[in-house]
């Protein structure tokens, strides 16, 4: 496992990518931008990186909350909660 030093100097050389900020928001991504603060409180980074296409945000976030509370699936909702879990601790993200 890596320490927390080296983890930390591996993810400030994330590459530098365009995004609109949730004050400067119009139309579509405005309204994406509310739903994603209503849901979570705040516009994750996770959000805003996919915002120069909003109608891809508005679809992956379709795509994220069918997968995560439908209710036509046979894992639970706290089963479904810890894969994203491990995916995310396996891959080093920090969500």
């Amino acid at each position: 496992m890596l320490d927390t030093r080296a983890a930390l100097l591996s993810h400030s050389r994330m590459a530098w990518i365009r995004t609109v900020k949730p004050a400067a928001a119009t139309g579509l991504l405005k309204r994406q931008y509310d739903a994603a603060v209503k849901r979570a409180g705040k516009v994750f980074q996770i959000i805003e990186i996919q915002s120069l296409r909003p109608n891809i945000l508005r679809a992956s976030t379709q795509l994220y909350l069918e997968a995560m509370y439908s209710q036509d699936s046979a894992l639970s909702r706290a089963q479904r909660e810890m894969i994203a879990t491990t995916v995310s601790r396996v891959n080093d993200c920090f969500y």
